[in-house]
């Protein structure tokens, strides 16, 4: 994986093609790693299962993180990401349908950087990316690496 790639932890391979081509339509060419749920998103990022011996020194610049996964949801992989020292201060965006309050409100309790309610219509979940990439990608400062 290169510098200033994405973590895409999404199940549905829908919101996955949809997420990947709103990304290109709005001319965000980072790599994109795919994670089907939360148990593949911790093996990743903890060097584990498949991944097991990946340079664990190569760390993606944002995840995007849908919450209502199978296996391991999302607010347990937030939960595991930020009680480890390695990637307790990578950028997680929640990216997800849920409207639930509480959704939101855990979300940031266990560190979120920030909260995305997908947006059902393709032209505003366009927009809604191509925010979010200009956002992480141009206009914020990224953690120094080591």
């Amino acid at each position: 994986m290169k510098e200033k790639a994405i973590l895409l932890v999404e199940d549905n391979p829908d919101d996955i093609a949809l997420t990947i081509r709103a990304f290109r339509k709005s001319n965000i060419m980072n790599d994109i790693v795919q994670a089907h749920d939360g148990s593949e998103a911790l093996d990743y990022l903890f060097g584990r299962g498949q991944y097991t011996g990946r340079d664990l020194d190569v760390m993606p610049t944002l995840i995007l993180l849908d919450l209502k996964m199978p296996k391991v949801d999302g607010l347990e992989v937030l939960k595991q990401l930020r009680a480890n020292e390695r990637t307790r201060l990578l950028p997680v965006v929640i990216l997800t349908t849920s409207k639930e309050d509480q959704d939101i409100i855990d979300g940031y309790a266990l560190g979120a950087n920030s909260y995305v309610r997908k947006p059902v219509d393709f032209n505003q979940f366009v927009e809604a990316v191509r925010q979010l990439g200009l956002y992480w990608f141009v206009l914020n400062e990224p953690l120094p690496r080591n």
